[in-house]
């Protein structure tokens, strides 16, 4: 699991890109101006929130910690800032949205059968939910050779090398078996049959996604089965840019999936420039991958707005 949350693909040079773009780049401050009334306030899509962060999204979260998603929900309530659950969480999105009523957002994959991404819509648009991000950046499964490596796979295979690192961890391995093993996919259990196991729901999302024909055609369908705010997460290319905005799109992440997908992209920090010039001054634009800081409380935030 460590793995799962730290690795990257291949070589992980995306992993040193991400994090070496925010160590060269400079602030420079202005000096003589009344900072004595400061505030982190934000508003994003006519909605202010508390400070200009966000949680970005973690697959099975809750394999790591059980309930990690509710913690997340919970914090973000707490802070008034969003949080975009993942598409692959352990957490539903109705859990999370009794606990974050107006802070949670939900990711989605695209999936082989329409039908599944179009009824996560639905259930995003019943529960009263302000925006979805609909991530492009996975067309196929990526090579992260530490989760090969470890076994980390569908289906899950124990490697003793695994096993003998879980024996450091007595506390974490008696929860995860007190608990029933490998977490549910929640946001995926209603569409597996009934009694379906953590496994067998497992496989349905795996079956699903990655799903290499997705086309600009998926998002103007999820624009039109959509009425709240519409972000795409992944975009890294100016022209993609100017046709996501161009098709209705809202917003914009960029995001090169934490140096998970692609190893040789550039950051998204170096690309956040080229993407403003391409839409204008107008289209939020979000960012994610290699903040390695929190703003100024301890709390740890992994999605941010950047002005450019």
């Amino acid at each position: 699991m460590f793995d799962f949350i730290e690795g990257g693909v291949e070589d992980e040079v995306g992993l040193h890109t991400n994090a070496n773009a925010f160590r060269d780049l400079r602030l420079v401050p202005r000096y003589y101006v009344d900072t004595s009334k400061r505030s982190q306030k934000a508003t994003l899509f006519g909605r202010e929130y508390a400070s200009p962060f966000g949680i970005a999204p973690t697959g099975m979260a809750g394999a790591f910690r059980q309930d990690a998603e509710l913690f997340l929900s919970r914090a973000a309530n707490d802070a008034d800032i969003p949080y975009l659950m993942s598409g692959a969480s352990n957490a539903s999105m109705e859990q999370g949205a009794k606990l974050a009523p107006r802070n949670l957002w939900y990711q989605i994959y695209g999936a082989k059968d329409r039908s599944f991404q179009l009824n996560l819509v639905e259930r995003a648009k019943a529960l009263g939910l302000s925006t979805i991000a609909v991530t492009c950046d996975v067309p196929v499964s990526s090579n992260r050779e530490r989760n090969r490596r470890n076994g980390f796979v569908r289906p899950l295979k124990m490697t003793l090398p695994t096993i003998l690192e879980a024996m450091l961890h007595p506390e974490w391995v008696i929860n995860y078996f007190r608990t029933g093993g490998l977490p549910m996919l929640g946001n995926w259990q209603r569409y597996a049959k009934d009694g379906a196991t953590a496994d067998e729901v497992a496989d349905l999302f795996a079956s699903q996604t990655p799903d290499a024909s997705q086309t600009w055609r998926d998002i103007e369908a999820i624009r039109a089965a959509w009425p709240g705010k519409l972000l795409i997460k992944g975009i890294m290319h100016p022209e993609d840019a100017r046709q996501a905005i161009g098709l209705g799109v809202d917003g914009l992440l960029v995001s090169n999936h934490g140096g998970r997908q692609l190893d040789n992209m550039p950051s998204p920090l170096d690309m956040l420039p080229m993407i403003r010039n391409a839409v204008g001054p107008d289209v939020p634009l979000l960012l994610d991958s290699g903040i390695r800081r929190a703003p100024t409380s301890s709390r740890p935030c992994a999605l941010a707005r950047i002005s450019c």
